[in-house]
């Protein structure tokens, strides 16, 4: 076995460095394509195969448990801190990732740090180390390591003051780790500690104190805590929003009525909530804010610094005070993404962010007795004229929406045409026309989400297919990602089919979307056999379509619940030579002998084929 000592750190290639980090990154992340692998990627896909049955069973054999080594000198510490992370990354994906495998790669070098994926493996004695081993880590990510006790995420991260980027999620975090954050890591950039349930609201506080993290600028800390005081969970987003200016990125529970609460100034109840922790009240923020303050005078030229004091200095002599509405004007926040953010809450978001790119919205009204019409004529006004606010700059959009999906339709005409992801939650069926409708509002789409009630009655009847010309339908050809999930109650077994229009839909969708590499179609209530048969045999194109063949980039499909048979399933494993996820659970049409058919026929093909059936 190889000497056991510290490793010192080699220093990372100036040039090109982080451009070829990114690079692996992203062939780690990404499936295998059709052009052949690097030499390099060869040979750690090689050593991630072999490893185990070489240096780490010696390892956990003769040497884990029985010593305790502060840094190992052996056959992984002359490698690279970016081949490490490449070659930590495919362990966890082919879940090949071990106790003793972690021993022996966490090494000085590492400067990124992902165990999401094997959170088991995560205990109090390896982030003993981790803190002493790898003190150069700049991202680190634990989400989900429910073995990790507060005291001893605090140890850790009190040793690694060079992180920027955290992820906790789903941890044991709590106030006493929060502490430890804001003071010994004042380089971070990215915090999230979503789903911690012992981490209430007001813990995040320090985060944006005098000495807090002032280059944060993304924090995502929704479902946190046990919450008791909505009131405190409302202020202290509304203190975070004001405290740290470089934020950019906000997932909290309470943004929205944060927001609103600040555009109203309702500053007045929030005081003897700073006073009990201590912190300064939300007025002076504010007025900070409007000054440029805490942190953002650096951004000011001398002359920007003279002319506003000169301003100020003239509006005091003039014994002019602007009132509320004026001041409201003034405060603007820096945020391009931002969740959480209720619908009555909308005006007021738009405007503290006017430049946002990013918002996740939730429709539901508590207000609302029903789904009436009055209701639901308020719910589209709302929207549409909050979504008006950003109109060609908005990118990605998040919707929880409790009505039928015609009245989507005025809304994303206003802000569809700058959209590249679409979230569509809880929203009812109502025909194919405004399905139609919201693919044409849309057209740049790459990735399109819905969840989805499926019709209460019958829709008409399905057109010839010689018909297809005549049909004119409108498709998303930047379209890389589809999921349409159809609610199916538990005790059904299978959908009623009673869709059966939605196949021109599909078809304009598929056809239309040569670079589609995501396919989801769960519990779809209309055959999909003459949809693929449209999509393979007709030459006809939808409206804007490019001149490709369709589904030749497929990489996943999910046909989970839905009436597909096995003669287009083997139609569609020939023709998508980059498939490398099926999954038919619940397909009633298909037999346990279509399945084993299925796999020999993948079994031929250069790229894996993973099958799931039941």
């Amino acid at each position: 076995m190889p000497l056991f000592r510290q490793l010192e750190a080699r220093p990372e290639r100036e040039r090109g460095g982080e451009k070829l980090k990114r690079n692996r990154r992203r062939e780690c992340s990404e499936e295998d394509e059709d052009e052949p692998s690097s030499l390099t990627r060869l040979c750690l896909l090689s050593l991630a195969e072999n490893m185990k049955d070489m240096w780490v069973q010696d390892y956990a054999q003769n040497y884990m448990d029985q010593y305790f080594f502060r840094y190992i000198m052996g056959p992984f510490s002359s490698l690279p801190g970016d081949l490490l992370e490449e070659l930590l990354c495919l362990l966890s994906r082919r879940t090949l990732l071990s106790r003793a495998a972690l021993h022996l790669l966490l090494l000085p070098q590492l400067h990124s740090l992902s165990l999401s994926h094997s959170c088991n493996l995560v205990t109090a004695n390896l982030c003993s180390l981790i803190s002493t081993r790898c003190q150069s880590l700049r991202s680190l990510n634990l989400s989900g390591a429910l073995n990790v006790s507060a005291p001893a995420l605090c140890s850790l991260l009190g040793s690694l003051s060079l992180l920027r980027y955290l992820y906790l999620a789903g941890t044991l975090c709590d106030r006493s780790v929060m502490a430890t954050v804001a003071q010994q890591c004042p380089a971070l950039k990215h915090l999230d500690v979503s789903r911690c349930v012992h981490l209430h609201p007001v813990a995040l506080l320090p985060l944006a104190h005098s000495s807090g993290l002032k280059c944060l600028t993304s924090l995502l800390a929704l479902d946190i805590g046990l919450e008791e005081n909505e009131d405190d969970g409302t202020a202290t987003a509304a203190f975070l929003l004001l405290g740290l200016p470089s934020l950019l990125q906000v997932a909290l529970d309470n943004a929205g009525q944060a927001c609103t609460m600040i555009c109203k100034q309702e500053f007045g109840p929030t005081e003897g909530f700073t006073s009990k922790d201590r912190v300064a009240s939300l007025q002076e923020l504010w007025t900070r804010r409007i000054q440029g303050g805490d942190g953002e005078e650096h951004s000011f030229s001398l002359e920007e610094k003279l002319d506003k004091s000169v301003d100020l200095g003239k509006s005091r002599a003039d014994g002019v005070r602007a009132d509320k509405g004026s001041q409201e004007t003034t405060v603007k926040l820096g945020i391009r993404e931002i969740q959480s953010v209720s619908l009555d809450s909308l005006d007021a978001v738009g405007q503290l962010c006017p430049d946002l790119h990013s918002v996740s919205l939730n429709c539901h009204d508590e207000d609302d007795s029903g789904d009436d019409e009055g209701s639901g004529f308020r719910r589209m006004t709302l929207l549409t004229k909050g979504l008006a606010t950003w109109s060609g700059q908005l990118r990605c959009l998040s919707l929880q929406f409790p009505g039928p999906l015609s009245e989507l339709v005025t809304p994303l005409q206003v802000t569809g045409s700058s959209l590249i992801s679409l979230t569509l939650e809880g929203v009812q069926a109502d025909g194919h026309l405004p399905f139609l409708d919201l693919i044409s509002a849309c057209p740049k789409l790459t990735s399109l989400t819905v969840h989805i009630d499926p019709p209460r009655s019958n829709q008409e009847e399905e057109e010839d297919d010689e018909d297809l010309e005549d049909w004119n339908l409108p498709c998303l050809p930047d379209l890389r990602s589809l999921t349409l999930n159809f609610f199916l109650d538990e005790r059904q077994l299978k959908p009623v089919l009673c869709w059966r229009s939605l196949r021109g839909p599909l078809w304009a969708l598929l056809r239309g979307a040569p670079q589609l590499q995501k396919l989801s179609l769960i519990a779809t209530p209309c055959r999909l056999d003459p949809v693929f048969r449209l999509v393979l045999d007709h030459h006809s194109k939808p409206l804007n379509a490019l001149d490709q063949p369709p589904l030749r980039c497929l990489r996943h499909v999910n046909l989970k619940r839905s009436d597909v048979t096995m003669e287009t399933m083997a139609r569609l494993v020939n023709t998508c030579h980059r498939l490398s996820t099926l999954d038919l659970s619940g397909c009633w049409s298909m037999t346990l002998s279509n399945i084993t058919k299925l796999q020999g026929k993948a079994s031929r093909r250069r790229h894996k084929l993973q099958i799931t059936w039941t």
